[in-house]
């Protein structure tokens, strides 16, 4: 049960977003430029890195969310998610990208400087100064969107398809489009 009266019956940020649409047109605008916008991480390794954070922060409907929308984005699907939410170290994925998770994990950890050793790390896998820009703002921002839908105790879907209904959305049309 909510911690406050939501006027809908929409899980989780939906329906803390179509309770306050107000907020909602900053926060979607914000996911979209951090998502979907220019980057040199693809659409899939940037929903990749919210879900992992989501993940480490015990946000169950964040990570589900944005796990199915990495899934849908990239090679390996759902069982590439998988084995990156269980543990980056020993999931079949690029080195660069390897590293830009343990930078999510030290930003979502504590708000303090990501250490020289995960930059260093990060730039011997041929991450460059954007990436590793945008995996801070992407894994800092979703501690945020998490502590929203967590802290507010909003409900998780009843239907187990509504996540991968949710991926075809915002592949298809991203985070402005209506819900």
């Amino acid at each position: 049960m909510p911690h406050i009266r939501i006027d809908n019956d929409l899980p989780g940020i939906r329906g803390l977003m179509a309770h306050r649409p107000d907020v909602a047109g900053p926060l979607n605008q914000l996911a979209e430029t951090l998502l979907r916008g220019s980057s040199p991480l693809s659409r899939g390794e940037r929903e990749l890195i919210a879900a992992y954070t989501s993940e480490l922060n015990g946000t169950r409907y964040c990570s589900a969310s944005h796990a199915a929308f990495a899934a849908a984005q990239l090679d390996g699907g759902q069982d590439l998610v998988a084995s990156v939410l269980q543990g980056p170290d020993d999931a079949p994925i690029p080195q660069r990208l390897r590293a830009l998770l343990r930078i999510a994990s030290e930003v979502q950890s504590q708000a303090r400087p990501v250490s020289a050793q995960a930059l260093a790390a990060a730039r011997t896998a041929g991450a460059g100064d954007d990436e590793i820009h945008d995996t801070v703002l992407i894994a800092a921002a979703f501690c945020m969107y998490n502590r929203y839908v967590d802290g507010l105790d909003t409900e998780l879907p009843a239907d187990p398809g509504y996540y991968e209904e949710g991926a075809r959305r915002i592949v298809s049309q991203g985070y402005g489009a209506p819900r």
